[in-house]
């Protein structure tokens, strides 16, 4: 097995212990960030009568970057 050793940048190095220093409800805050949801986060329920309506109601409504249409 070869071992290969890997130089990491001095920042992220600095970055990662200044954030090890951080209370962990901190750490948390900071772990999520929120993106808001076009046509998803403008009702917090939505029912459909068969999966191939949520389909149609996905591509029809839903951005493309949030990842709910056909491949």
């Amino acid at each position: 097995m070869e071992v290969t050793t890997v130089r990491i940048p001095s920042e992220w190095l600095a970055d990662f212990e200044a954030a090890s220093r951080r209370p962990l409800a901190l750490r948390m805050r900071y772990a999520f960030i929120h993106t808001e949801k076009p046509g998803l986060d403008d009702r917090t329920v939505r029912t459909f009568e068969t999966m191939a309506a949520y389909r149609e109601w996905c591509e029809r409504t839903l951005p493309a970057w949030l990842g709910y249409g056909r491949v």
